[in-house]
C-alpha cells in the first residue's frame, strides 16, 4: 500500500535502524534527516565512524587545522552515496540570515549541511562553526522508498535532538536515540510485525 509522502516530512528527524535491519550500510544505525519531501529524503547516518579523523581529512586536502577540539573528531560514514565527497552538519552561522558558505542547506532546527570547500578552510584557520559533524558520504532515498520503508517496520522516527549529534559518545547515539521515544533496545524485537 502506498502512503501519502505528502502527509509525513521528516526534516530534523532521527531514523533508528530496527534490529531487523540487514542491509550492512544501515544496520544499528541512526540517520538525521537533512531533508525529506515528496521528491524524496536525504540524511547522514550520525553513528558509524570511519577509521579516519579530521586530521587525516584536512591533510589529504591540503589543509591545516588549527582546531585542537577537532583533530581527533572521527570523520563518518554518512551513506552508501557519494562516499569520496565531504559533507560538514554544523551549527547555523548566522542564525535566520543567508549561510556564510557557498553550497548550504539550512535545515530547520538551527543546523545547516555544507558541502563547499569554504566551511574546512574557516575552519583550517581556527575560525568557522563551533560545532561539527563531517562525513563522507550520505543517504538517499527516492520518491515513497522512505515512507515504504517505514510502512515495512525498518526504521522507527522521533524528532532529532542536537545532543545526540554533537554531545553524546558515538558508542551511545542509538541507545540515546531511542531513548527519545522512550525505548531501549531489549525492547525492540528483530521480527518486523504489522498490526
Amino acid at each position: 500500500m502506498a502512503t501519502d509522502s505528502a502527509s509525513i516530512n521528516l526534516t530534523h528527524h532521527f531514523l533508528i535502524a530496527m534490529p531487523g535491519m540487514d542491509d550492512e550500510a544501515f544496520a544499528k544505525s541512526v540517520v538525521y534527516m537533512c531533508e525529506h519531501s515528496d521528491r524524496g529524503a536525504l540524511g547522514l547516518v550520525i553513528n558509524k565512524p570511519s577509521d579516519i579523523n579530521l586530521k587525516n581529512l584536512f591533510d589529504k586536502v591540503e589543509l591545516p587545522l588549527r582546531r585542537d577540539d577537532l583533530t581527533q573528531a572521527p570523520v563518518f560514514q554518512g551513506g552508501p552515496v557519494q562516499t569520496e565527497r565531504g559533507f560538514v552538519l554544523h551549527e547555523s552561522m548566522m542564525p535566520g540570515n543567508e549561510s556564510v558558505y557557498a553550497s548550504t542547506m539550512t535545515i530547520p532546527g538551527g543546523l545547516e549541511m555544507t558541502t563547499s570547500k569554504d566551511v574546512l578552510e574557516a575552519l583550517s584557520t581556527g575560525a568557522g562553526p563551533r560545532r561539527v559533524f563531517v562525513s563522507l558520504g550520505y543517504s538517499a532515498w527516492g520518491e515513497g522508498q522512505l515512507e515504504s520503508e517505514i510502512s515495512d517496520n525498518s526504521w522507527l522516527t522521533v524528532a532529532a535532538d542536537v545532543g545526540v549529534i554533537f554531545d553524546t559518545p558515538v558508542e551511545q547515539r542509538y541507545d540515546k536515540a531511542l531513548m527519545l521515544l522512550g525505548l531501549q533496545s531489549w525492547m525492540l524485537s528483530p521480527e518486523a510485525g504489522h498490526a
